[in-house]
């Protein structure tokens, strides 16, 4: 019995003490989770910039400090968005480690900058418990772990140059130069000379009064307006205005105009969301990035990357926190003619459609025109009133970068409609179709639908049916090599395929599910309309075969970097190709044919004029109409280009297109 007892006391020991160790443990447990969450908590106000709030979480002894060294919160505030801003602080994050001290917690801290991203394994962060809560004794050490009493962080940034753009001559398209900045002189300047002012740079008299008002600084100047140097007379009226100043800054400059905008693009302030998407390029809030066209594409390739010395200024010797050097971005020179360039913009006169010529034998893109178009020094300065509603009224047609688009090819298909069948043994040159009237079907099965033609010829053979642009004969044509064979040849082409090219293209289609799986779909499609889609840079290069022994040549743009020459793909077999070129010689050769106003006296070309419907239906009578035409000069096998032009319903192509595409010929073959 007595032993009974004492286990009895024993037990109930036992009891006690492990009820009191497990106070102790919850208790420490506690106390650390409430330690994490005021480090938590602090990490968050910091990334958040509440420094204001962040200064509410701090010990009175902290406070005290504050107000003793600074001035109290609102300097602190000041000092924090100041130090974080000049250093482009963001993404800190604050790790807690193995916490064996109330008052001292080691702690892993991380954040990116301007000269990186900065790591610290090894801080500290003092709390101390006041009025029941966790609080945090702030030093200078939480700026930045090497900062003490005393400091003063410094940032120094040296600037590299963005990579210039170069034509195919190495003539200046994008670089870095100096634009001009309209400020006014708020002591100098008269309010009656703001109409004057206004009227001079194009923009309303109510935006340089707001910017006037909004300048609480007398003695500061007030920004206006933004000129490219290259408007002189502006700059030169200006100049004669009593109070308004003209001062250099440093600005990207485009040298050609509205021919190489939708080419070029543009760079501008990056965004809230391109930061995030490019989180690991050490982009800041104050880096400019490529928005459009090549500055886009060509974007890490072009980018300068600033220098930044971040350092402790203490008691006369620096403390080095990051450095880095500045690297100047990388010069592309493009294959581009700038001359040809502008030519064929000026041709096609603002009217919306696209066009790309290309040199047949080695594949160099020699113009990609986008219509209309805008000038890229527009998009680094200023909107004037008449830009502004120009943009307005083509409800902003020049930032629709057409050469990327896909376009029914209309009767351009039936260069690789005719090999296609001369391959497969379908299309006998010389052998004549007979057609009865302009209208056709296959067969009955066809219900009302029928393919139409221009002209009543009672029989064709493939020259005919080419020079007159004969849709029944390339429908019965098509539907006799069958779909996948005609599919398959359409590939050689790269209608369907993949195109390696340096600027972002659209994939062309033969039809919408990639199968021909009708035979009027298949009809339709012989002659350039049904689902088939292109892009204007695979009709030239197909017509480009015409003048390089079958061969089209992989096309390229940025020749700095694509220096080899490169066979895309052999699309004419060589004992056809003496007749497609006497073929699509006659388009152009022959009176009856549809390109005969582009005859160059002295020059051989070969060529195709098109008209593609939109439609919603057969039936339809309010659809519009694309044009096409094509050609390539077959002596020198120096041009092959196309161009097409959108809502030309009530326009010839024969008579409106066609004298274009003539001549931007005649000036660039001829120009030797």
């Amino acid at each position: 019995m007595v032993i009974m007892i004492r286990n009895k006391k024993l037990s109930r020991l036992v009891f006690i003490i492990m009820m009191i160790i497990s106070v102790f443990v919850l208790s420490g447990c506690n106390n650390k989770d409430e330690i994490k969450n005021t480090v938590k908590n602090y990490n968050k106000l910091l990334n958040g910039k509440n420094y204001g709030e962040l200064y509410e979480t701090l010990t009175t002894e902290s406070k005290n400090y504050i107000k003793e060294e600074f001035g109290g919160k609102e300097e602190f505030v000041k000092k924090y968005s100041a130090i974080y801003s000049a250093m482009n602080v963001s993404n800190i994050k604050i790790d807690v480690g193995d916490i064996k001290s109330k008052s001292e917690i080691p702690i892993r801290v991380s954040m990116n900058t301007i000269g990186g991203k900065l790591k610290y394994d090894d801080a500290i962060i003092k709390i101390k418990k006041e009025d029941n809560k966790y609080k945090i004794s702030w030093d200078e050490s939480l700026i930045l772990p090497e900062m003490i009493k005393g400091d003063k962080v410094k940032v120094e940034v040296a600037k590299g140059n963005r990579g210039k753009i170069l034509d195919r001559a190495g003539n200046l398209l994008a670089y870095n130069g100096e634009a001009s900045y309209v400020n006014i002189d708020s002591k100098v300047f008269k309010e009656e000379s703001i109409k004057d002012l206004a009227k001079v740079l194009d923009i309303s008299e109510e935006y340089i009064e707001k910017k006037i008002e909004s300048n609480t600084n007398p003695k500061y100047a007030v920004n206006i307006v933004k000129l490219s140097n290259y408007e002189d007379d502006k700059l030169d009226k200006v100049s004669k205005i009593e109070g308004a100043t003209i001062q250099q800054v440093t600005s990207r400059v485009y040298v050609k105009g509205e021919a190489f905008g939708s080419l070029l693009g543009y760079i501008g302030n990056v965004t809230a969301e391109e930061l995030e998407k490019k989180a690991d390029k050490n982009y800041t809030s104050s880096s400019q990035i490529g928005k459009n066209g090549l500055e886009q594409v060509y974007e890490d390739k072009l980018r300068a990357t600033d220098g930044v010395h971040i350092y402790i200024e203490r008691e006369g010797s620096n403390l080095t926190v990051a450095k880095t050097k500045a690297r100047d971005g990388d010069d592309i020179k493009l294959a581009i003619d700038s001359k040809l360039q502008r030519k064929i913009y000026d041709e096609m006169d603002k009217e919306k459609g696209a066009s790309i010529a290309m040199n047949s034998t080695n594949g160099e893109v020699l113009a990609m025109v986008s219509s209309p178009s805008y000038d890229s020094n527009t998009m680094v300065t200023y909107k004037t009133k008449s830009i502004a509603k120009e943009w307005e009224e083509n409800k902003n047609a020049c930032f629709d970068n057409r050469t990327n688009n896909l376009y029914s090819p209309g009767s351009t298909m039936k260069l690789l409609t005719a090999s296609i069948g001369l391959e497969n043994n379908i299309i006998n040159p010389s052998e004549k179709m007979k057609i009865e009237g302009l209208n056709w079907q296959n067969s009955s099965s066809w219900g009302n639908y029928k393919v139409t033609r221009v002209k009543d010829i009672d029989s064709v053979n493939l020259y005919d049916a080419v020079v007159n642009s004969d849709n029944i004969y390339f429908a019965d044509k098509s539907i006799k090599v069958d779909s996948e064979k005609f599919i398959e040849g359409a590939k050689t082409f790269g209608l369907g395929s993949d195109i390696n090219f340096e600027y972002p293209m659209t994939k062309s289609q033969i039809s919408n599910s990639g199968k021909i799986e009708s035979e009027v779909l298949l009809g339709d499609t012989g002659y350039g309309q049904g689902e088939v889609l292109t892009t204007p840079l695979q009709v030239t290069m197909a017509y480009s075969a015409l003048a390089n022994e079958g061969k089209i040549m992989a096309p390229r743009l940025v020749i700095s970097e694509n220096k080899e020459e490169k066979v895309y793909n052999k699309a004419i077999r060589k004992e056809d190709l003496k007749e497609l070129q006497k073929d699509f010689s006659g388009v152009i050769n022959d009176p009856s044919g549809s390109g005969h106003l582009c005859k160059i006296n002295g020059i051989k070309l070969a060529g195709k004029t098109g008209t593609a419907e939109i439609k919603s239906t057969k039936e339809d009578k309010d659809g519009n109409e694309n044009s096409w035409f094509v050609a390539v000069d077959m002596d020198k096998s120096k041009l092959a280009i196309s161009m097409v032009m959108e809502d030309m319903k009530d326009k010839s192509t024969s008579k409106y297109l066609v004298p274009k595409v003539k001549n931007v010929m005649k000036s660039y073959i001829l120009e030797d």
